[in-house]
């Protein structure tokens, strides 16, 4: 690809960052699409965001992707949020209009299409979903949209995340999961309950009559990778479907137990594409080239 004066950047904003597919994924498919753009990756955490927005604007950037720690902080540097971006109260991209900057979060869609994608018909069905995380919450948030029955919130209320990270994120902030679970209460026909993570009676109720689990959190992302919140894999049955978000490494160790159960699995691979089809496709007002995507990046979603 040979990058001339016309064209504009795409960042995306988060920390750590160096593990990321997306800048290889997105510049694959500008190219592709033979669009001006090139989409850069940068080390940015939520001490750093505020005045790396400020570089956005001021370098004419297109836009942004935001990630983990900076999803929900990203909802106070922006002019506009979408009415689902509202609702999960954290956005995952960011685009620049002359300096009016629009919030939007396609994680939650992403992640719900590859569900679709796999036959799977989440309406009237009931979710345990691990983390309040910008991941999680967007999750939860379409899945309510989208006609799913209940939602089981499992998040920790001690500093266990905290210590397991070596610091402290919104990412597993108990309060915030409570907060969530109210704006999808009120505004939806879905129930969300939220339930601390280290009542393990609550959690085993709650797995034996769910229809899925998803686990929005980064346990089992490296160098966490031989890590998993199922601590006993006899709670996971054969019709249980089980999805992830992490995708670095691409089978984690939650995915291999539950596959080991004889459970369905959707790994982190097909939220990573869809929700980044529909990115691109707002930066850039094209078409994403999925297929072409798929095969390059070896994406099995």
């Amino acid at each position: 690809m040979d990058v001339t004066a016309k064209y504009e950047l795409i960042g995306l904003m988060a920390y750590p960052i160096r593990h990321s597919l997306s800048p290889e994924m997105q510049n694959k498919a500008l190219e592709k699409a033979g669009l001006p753009y090139t989409y850069m990756a940068f080390e940015v955490d939520n001490t750093t965001f505020a005045s790396a927005i400020e570089g956005l604007k001021a370098l004419k950037m297109r836009g942004t992707g935001v990630s983990m720690p900076n999803k929900q902080l990203a909802c106070e540097y922006v002019d506009e949020l979408t009415p689902a971006a509202k609702l999960v109260g954290a956005i995952n991209t960011i685009v620049n209009d002359d300096g009016y900057l629009r919030g939007y979060n396609t994680d939650g869609t992403g992640h719900i299409r590859a569900i679709k994608e796999s036959g799977f018909d989440i309406r009237g069905k009931t979710m345990v979903l691990l983390g309040a995380g910008g991941a999680a919450t967007a999750i939860g948030a379409q899945a309510a949209i989208e006609g799913i029955k209940e939602i089981k919130l499992f998040n920790r209320k001690d500093d266990f995340f905290e210590k397991l990270f070596n610091r402290k994120d919104d990412f597993f902030v108990f309060e915030k999961a409570v907060a969530f679970a109210k704006r999808v209460n009120e505004n939806t026909d879905c129930v969300v309950t939220v339930t601390d993570l280290a009542d393990q009676h609550a959690f085993t109720e709650a797995l034996a009559s769910a229809d899925i689990l998803t686990n929005g959190t980064k346990v089992g992302m490296k160098p966490l990778e031989n890590e998993s919140l199922i601590g006993d894999v006899s709670l996971l049955r054969p019709e249980l479907l089980v999805t992830e978000c992490v995708y670095n490494p691409h089978m984690t160790k939650l995915l291999q137990q539950a596959q080991q159960a004889g459970c369905k699995t959707i790994d982190g691979y097909g939220m990573l594409l869809w929700q980044g089809a529909e990115q691109f496709e707002l930066w850039t007002g094209k078409a994403f080239p999925l297929d072409y995507v798929k095969q390059v990046m070896g994406f099995t979603a």
